[in-house]
């Protein structure tokens, strides 16, 4: 009789910007995904990356504790650890990964490391319904926009990406000229809501192929304020939901128009979103809208999986796992690196 192949456990910590979090795995089943915001960075108007790293070190271990409880599992039944190596913030990254490469080397096991952006497109696996390869995965945060054609779980290709600014950025940057506290992205998003997209138009910088840039975008608000404020100085007061729908709107043009081409140019109809600003409402319904209308097979993530998040990372470890890809202890803590 054949003897059942043992379970893999695996803890995954993440810690590339704000969030300390942690997760664990039995196999490809997430059993916890803990996150622990950093609310000290609101007053400072962005992150502060001194704070984060000290912050990372308070909640790092107890994180690590609620995530194993909650999945009902010990540290002696880990088959590995995984942690986010790149890109982020150097402090934050470092603490992750020192811990982990700790905790590995106490308890004698694999050492995994993860790229952050790899992490976003695979956490499409973590449940159904999953992406059929290959398929287009438009990832969008506040430090990177990309469209990744997706070959297989460990092999992927970026297509496009931005040339200046993320659209996480400029969500976040256009919110600050409105006034909008940190992080004002998803205030954006609210307010847009009740506003009329059509209010204003922005001006849309043309990128060759399948370049993003929002640099310019980012101009164009804020001379087009400005420009109304000289002659009423509650301007924003007044129209803040229509400048905040004419915002959304301007951007989620620019991201989809580039995704349309990439879809038609690799006739692909398996179409995915990941990363923090997927979990835009405005982005959501265009790429279901999108999908509908040409005939794509969409896939959106749940919004604790767009955000940074641990059981990202352990999906992605988990595939690597199972290739036998680890990480030796003598490698340099943190590189910053793209897919």
């Amino acid at each position: 009789m054949s003897q059942q192949p043992k379970s893999v456990y695996l803890l995954a910590i993440e810690s590339s910007c704000d969030d300390t979090s942690a997760a664990v795995f039995k196999d490809d089943v997430n059993l916890s995904n803990l996150v622990a915001n950093q609310d000290v960075h609101r007053q400072f108007g962005g992150v502060v990356p001194e704070l984060a790293s000290r912050a990372h070190l308070q909640n790092i271990i107890p994180v690590v504790d609620s995530a194993l409880q909650q999945a009902g599992i010990t540290l002696d039944q880990l088959n590995a650890v995984a942690f986010t190596r790149g890109p982020g913030l150097i402090g934050s990254l470092l603490v992750g990964a020192t811990f982990a490469k700790g905790l590995a080397l106490t308890l004698g096991i694999p050492l995994i490391e993860v790229n952050h952006m790899q992490a976003h497109v695979l956490a499409h696996f973590i449940e159904d319904p999953k992406p059929s390869f290959p398929f287009l995965c438009l990832t969008v945060s506040g430090g990177h926009t990309q469209i990744v054609l997706v070959k297989s779980h460990l092999d992927m290709e970026v297509i496009g990406t931005t040339t200046d600014d993320a659209a996480g950025e400029a969500f976040d940057k256009t919110a600050k000229i409105l006034g909008l506290p940190y992080p004002g992205g998803p205030l954006v998003d609210k307010y847009a809501q009740t506003g009329n997209p059509k209010a204003y138009t922005f001006g849309k910088p043309k990128v060759d192929d399948l370049g993003f840039s929002f640099s310019g975008f980012k101009t164009s608000v804020l001379y087009a304020v400005q420009k109304q404020q000289r002659l009423d100085p509650d301007f924003i007061a007044k129209n803040l939901p229509d400048l905040c729908a004419s915002i959304q709107r301007t951007i989620i043009e620019m991201l989809m128009e580039k995704l349309e081409l990439a879809a038609k140019q690799n006739n692909i109809k398996e179409i995915a979103i990941a990363g923090g600003v997927s979990a835009n409402s405005g982005l959501r319904n265009a790429i279901a809208e999108t999908g509908q209308r040409l005939g794509w097979n969409t896939y959106i993530p749940r919004f604790e999986y767009c955000t940074d998040n641990a059981a990202m990372i352990g999906i992605t470890a988990y595939y690597k796992y199972l290739q036998g890809e680890f990480t030796t202890q003598d490698v340099g803590a943190v590189a910053r690196y793209e897919i």
